[in-house]
């Protein structure tokens, strides 16, 4: 007689667990709820302390600007003049002294922002924007302030009157000037920048990785708890998980 086909309704099928990530999933998103732990953050009064540097980086190198000048001009090739009375001319007209001027502004300005970002480096090793912010416009401020000075304090800009004052025939220097401006005063504040950003990403403090914490503990699949995610111990597995009989026993013939 065959045996009738055995059947209980309180078996259930075993549950799937749902789709867990993988713990090194690169493109994870943070859990929900989780936050930075609050000692990360910047708080205000950090932020106004780093503006006051920033403010007091961009006065110094200003003020830094007045050696710029007088440096400048003290090297600064000179161009000679000489007079015939009806004209002014270029005493040596194969000359470059004009464009040894402008060099020599550009070298030491590349050397002023090379040692005023290793001076602002030192000072404070952590980067910042307003520290970036103040030495920049501080290279900039003192490349303008010592342009006026070479110009202001170098010989006059005069020529006529200079020539008739010396005499027909006499040689005189011509004015101290700038013929390229633009990279002549962005020399320092361009200098300064790279080369602060060099040493920062060098030799600056490397930020911590964030670890995300969660307000109501530790969930049971997050990774490196090491508890398994999946169905609770007591959960039936399926009448045929273990091997075993169903608990009515075999079939009746």
């Amino acid at each position: 007689m065959p045996s009738s086909a055995w059947h209980d309704g309180t078996v259930t099928a075993p549950l799937t667990p749902p789709h867990q990530p993988q713990p090194n999933d690169p493109w994870q998103s943070p859990p929900s709820g989780s936050h930075l732990p609050p000692g990360e953050q910047p708080d205000a009064d950090e932020r106004r302390a780093e503006l006051r540097q920033g403010a007091a980086i961009a006065a110094v190198l200003t003020v830094a600007g007045v050696g710029l000048g007088l440096l400048w001009l003290w090297l600064a090739p000179r161009v000679p003049l000489v007079s015939d009375k009806t004209a002014v001319f270029l005493r040596n007209s194969e000359g470059e002294e004009a464009m040894g001027a402008d060099g020599t502004f550009v070298l030491l300005a590349l050397a002023f922002g090379l040692v005023s970002a290793v001076a602002v480096f030192l000072f404070r090793r952590r980067g910042g924007i307003p520290l970036v912010v103040g030495l920049a416009l501080g290279g900039l401020l003192g490349s303008l302030l010592a342009w006026g000075i070479g110009t202001w304090f170098g010989p006059t800009s005069d020529v006529v009157a200079h020539a008739k004052e010396v005499g027909e025939g006499v040689t005189f220097d011509a004015p101290l000037e700038l013929h390229a401006v633009g990279a002549a005063v962005l020399a320092w504040p361009v200098a300064a920048m790279l080369v602060h950003l060099g040493l920062t990403a060098l030799f600056g403090p490397r930020d911590p990785e964030p670890e995300w914490e969660f307000p109501y503990g530790t969930p049971h699949d997050a990774p490196g708890t090491g508890k398994a995610s999946g169905p609770s111990p007591g959960m039936a597995e399926g009448p045929g998980a273990g091997g075993g009989t169903p608990p009515d026993g075999p079939g009746r013939s």
